[in-house]
């Protein structure tokens, strides 16, 4: 709408109105109908913010506030464009400005209200055992902040307390805390940070669930389900123990990429994933390895979902029947040692000592069987019991040590033989001998 001063001849137009991001640039629009030379003069309300005159720009009376960061578009101005470049929007810059350019067919302003402001860049959340925060920085103007659950919980019980501070640049910083409801697993949390002017909706979620224990070697899977439908996320899988947290999977549903850094460990199911599952999978859990806490975070536009998941892997127990296996094998393993120390021990010692006792010979075998102990009177006692209790008789292995023409029958083959033969104290007749 043009308005016209009929005393001064100047042209009068309605505001126009302009948003700026912080820190971007901006550029105040302005024109003009040119007709030779002009003169252009920018202020925001009454001060100096940029002059051209004499077919060049005039920085003496510029205000310090906008030294460095203003300009105009020189090659532009003979075809009428009066427009300012502002550089490095700051919060301090909104307001109205004029634009008034003169030439020779008369004198023009040009009013334009700049409003600025901050976009929410993140909205981060944290959880304690008797709280929940969300928080954002470098906003403005200040947002607004909203708190809901899944199951969803009445509005009263979630009362909140929201905290907004602003830094040397007129930035806002807003804290809200709410109380944990109940057990910290029965819920998932939601806040929301909604401009000012309604463009903008970031939301956060998160939900700590219960415990997981599972057995080392058995597989496990680790719930992970976006709270709604997502499109175009990323999602991520990080484990920690008490260190910082590492790496194990990121997928991208734009690129369908997906890293997997324990792949030879841990799967997702490919399919599940676009619908808003990225459930982990262990496949052989291990108690040093694998305890610890999984983080899965689905990352969406203008959205954080996070689940976070504590997972104890325990050593296997051993069943009954297993237990019954290991008991048998370990006796069947000790009834072999046994037997190998039988062979290597006992049966060398009762060697050595037949060898050693000359009259054991008379001991031995008398036609019917064996007469004296069979066991020498030098065997360590602790050989003794260990051959006794199993079932081991020195005097048989005696028996199996000795040539077949020895046990093969009780009478003597020659006369030397039967000397040896007859038991001690048997009178023999001198006459036959002779």
């Amino acid at each position: 709408m043009l308005i016209t001063d009929n005393e001064t001849g100047t042209v009068l137009l309605t505001d126009a109105n302009v948003t700026c991001i912080i820190p971007d640039d901006c550029i105040l629009p302005c024109s003009f109908r040119p007709t030779g030379t002009v003169v252009i003069h920018w202020y925001k309300q009454q001060i100096p913010v940029h002059s051209y005159y004499y077919n060049k720009d005039q920085f003496g009376l510029q205000n310090k506030h906008f030294s460095g960061r203003t300009c105009l578009f020189n090659s532009h101005i003979p075809h009428g464009n009066a427009s300012l470049l502002l550089r490095r929007v700051k919060v301090q810059d909104k307001g109205r400005y004029k634009c008034y350019t003169s030439t020779r067919k008369g004198n023009q302003e040009i009013f334009v209200n700049l409003e600025v402001k901050a976009v929410i860049q993140s909205v981060i959340m944290e959880m304690t055992d008797e709280t929940v925060t969300c928080s954002s920085h470098n906003i403005y103007p200040v947002p607004q902040v909203t708190w809901a659950t899944d199951p969803p919980s009445a509005q009263e019980a979630l009362e909140n307390s929201t905290i907004k501070t602003t830094d040397h640049k007129g930035l806002f910083t807003v804290v809200s805390t709410l109380r944990i409801l109940g057990n910290l697993s029965n819920y998932t949390y939601f806040c929301s940070f909604i401009s000012a002017d309604k463009t903008q909706v970031w939301t956060a979620s998160r939900k700590i669930q219960d415990d997981v224990t599972q057995e080392e070697g058995h597989a496990l899977a680790i719930p992970c389900v976006a709270p709604h439908s997502l499109q175009n996320f990323s999602l991520t899988w990080t484990f920690a123990t008490s260190s910082e947290p590492t790496l194990i999977f990121r997928y991208d549903t734009k690129t369908r990429q997906a890293l997997n850094l324990w792949e030879a460990q841990a799967e997702l199911d490919q399919e599940l994933l676009p619908l808003g599952d990225g459930s982990l999978l262990l496949h052989k859990p291990d108690v040093e390895e694998h305890s610890g806490m999984y983080t899965c975070t689905f990352s969406g536009l203008q959205s954080k979902h996070i689940v976070q998941t504590r997972v104890n892997i325990t050593h296997s127990s051993i069943s009954e029947d297993e237990q019954g296996v290991q008991r048998s094998w370990w006796s069947t393993a000790a009834s072999a040692a046994f037997f190998l120390f039988t062979v290597t021990v006992a049966l060398p010692q009762c060697v050595r000592q037949r060898a050693m006792d000359p009259r054991s010979a008379s001991y031995r075998f008398n036609g019917a069987g064996f007469v004296e102990g069979g066991i020498h009177k030098d065997l360590s006692a602790s050989a003794l019991y260990i051959i006794r209790q199993h079932g081991v008789d020195c005097n048989r292995l005696q028996l199996q040590s000795q040539p077949e023409d020895e046990v093969a029958g009780s009478m003597p083959n020659t006369a030397d033989d039967s000397t040896v033969a007859v038991p001690p104290g048997t009178k023999i007749d001198e006459e036959k001998n002779q």
